[in-house]
Order: structure tokens, then sequence, then C-alpha cells
């Protein structure tokens, strides 16, 4: 067959929209192929801190502009345009990938960032004080202990099973539900006066009480047996653990995840509380005082940091 035989004017002809109908097809397609491309760039450019984020506005209109000169460029071949667009987010859908959920999930996220700002907290220094009890402390955290493993795991099974939309942060959201048992129960008892007990994991758990480091030692204990980075603070008079989220592009969807589907309630007019280290990761407090994660610290002034990596 020769291609000189190929229509190829009537093939133009049917990929064609006829007017006023393509521009209105050119419109919707534009805004969205624009929400995708600009959540894409959003999450991974760095945020100058623009007030009421100016900087994301002027993003989203050059990214439209762009698009809707490329659309009126390919207006010939509109449907395959539709297709092409259609077929992405489908395949990204079945094969895990960046789907329709997805761009819901991180659209909603995004929007609501903008809008709740969570509170940031000084950067930590890598010079810290030496840690005290550190050799104890890490020989109470029994993250390996069929009693410490088998609890977090009830946890999870008690709190937040049914959110498996979020599989991106699957483990996180398990980490909070074990914060939730932990904290929900919680009774803090004194040490023996004039001595500091340090008690183990497996011990905590018999009455899940004890003073602030032995709630420390049993949060990371549960949080490290089931996969989590978890991390304790050494502040004047003071110990609480905190878990590692990741890094600040993802604290937009765990912000709204926290306050919109695991904690509403607790975090209703509140703000989620972080601090950033010196390699850039975002860590969340989780301290017996805190109602959510990410709750008001009880003691700012940070002497010394433990990680359990």
């Amino acid at each position: 067959m020769n291609f000189k035989d190929i229509p190829i004017d009537k093939i133009r002809e049917k990929l064609t929209v006829k007017k006023p109908w393509d521009s209105i097809i050119i419109l919707i397609l534009n805004i969205l192929i624009a929400i995708p491309v600009f959540i894409i760039i959003h999450q991974n450019i760095i945020d100058p801190q623009w007030p009421i984020a100016i900087d994301r506005i002027l993003l989203f209109i050059a990214i439209v502009v762009l698009l809707q000169l490329l659309l009126r460029l390919l207006r010939k071949v509109l449907i395959i345009c539709i297709f092409l667009y259609l077929f992405s987010l489908v395949y990204g859908s079945l094969f895990g990938n960046y789907g329709f959920s997805r761009v819901y999930d991180d659209y909603r996220s995004m929007v609501y960032a903008m809008a709740d700002d969570p509170n940031p907290q000084d950067i930590i220094i890598s010079k810290l004080l030496p840690f005290p009890n550190k050799s104890a402390i890490l020989r109470a955290i029994q993250y390996d202990n069929p009693k410490v493993r088998n609890f977090a795991v009830m946890a999870t099974n008690k709190h937040f099973k049914n959110h498996k939309s979020y599989g991106d942060y699957r483990t996180l959201v398990q980490c909070f539900a074990v914060f939730k048992e932990i904290n929900g129960r919680w009774n803090y008892v004194n040490d023996p006066k004039g001595r500091d007990y340090i008690a183990t994991a497996s011990e905590s758990l018999n009455y899940l009480s004890g003073d602030c480091d032995d709630h420390a030692i049993l949060m990371a204990a549960c949080i490290r047996s089931i996969g989590g980075t978890p991390r304790l603070i050494h502040t004047t008079g003071h110990i609480y653990p905190e878990i590692l989220v990741g890094r600040k592009k993802e604290l937009e969807s765990i912000n709204y995840l926290i306050k919109k589907v695991l904690f509403p309630k607790e975090t209703q007019g509140k703000e989620i509380h972080y601090h950033i280290d010196e390699h850039g990761q975002v860590w969340l407090n989780l301290d017996y005082t805190a109602k959510y994660p990410g709750g008001p610290f009880m003691s700012e002034e940070i002497l010394g940091a433990l990680t359990l990596n």
C-alpha cells in the first residue's frame, strides 16, 4: 500500500473537534492537565514562603497559559490528546502510580496546607550534648521483643485499620495507631524518690504507666517494631519521642491526613508542630501530653537527640 493513498485530510478531519466545542474542550483539558502538573512541580520545588502563596498562584497561571498555547497548536489532533490524557490516568490508577485518586488526594492536601500551614520549629543542629543514660535507654527499647511487637500489631488492628486508601503512608498511619493506643491509656507515675528508674518497653506494657522516659522508650520501641523511625529528644528535665515523617514536601499530605482524616476532633483549631533536622528531615512530636501526632511541645529547648535507625 502506498502512503500517498492514505487519506490524511480525512483522518485529520475526523480527529478535529468542530467549533465552538474545540475551545471548550481545550479549556477543560487544560485544567485537567494543569492540576497534576502543578502538583508535581509544587511538591518538588523550594517554597519561598511568599504571603498567601503568591508564588504558587503565579506558577499555576504560567502552567495554564503554556498548556493553552500547546493545546491550541494540537487542536487538529484534539481527540488523540484526550485519549492520551485518559489513558495515562487510567494506567496510573491501575498500576499504582499517579492516578485519579492520587491526583485528588494530593490536590486537597495541597489546598488544605495553603490555608492551614503546620507550625515549624527551629532546625536542630548536629552539635548536641551527650544523651543521658544512653546505654540503658537503648537496652530498654526492646523493639524486637515479642510482647512489644504484638502490642504494636494489636494497636494497628484497633485503630485506623480501614484507611487503606493511604497506601503511601501505610506505615505512618499504623505508627499513628500505636500513638493513639499508648497516649490514650498512659498513666504518668513518678520514679522512686532520688533515683532515675528506667523501665524496659516490655515492663511498661504491663500497666502502661511510668514517667516521661518510660513513655518515650515504649513509644520508640513499638514504632520501631512495625517499621517506623523514632527518635528520643532530651530537654531540660524531660525526654519525649518523635517520629520521622519524611521531608517538607510530604508534610502537606501528612498534615491533611492527621487533621482531616485520623484526628479531626483532637486537632480542631490546632496546629501541627514539628522539627526539621540538619538533613532537612521532618520529625513530629509524640509526647505523652500530645493528643494527636504533632501536638504542642511540652519543652522546646533541645539538648540532645537519640535516633533509632
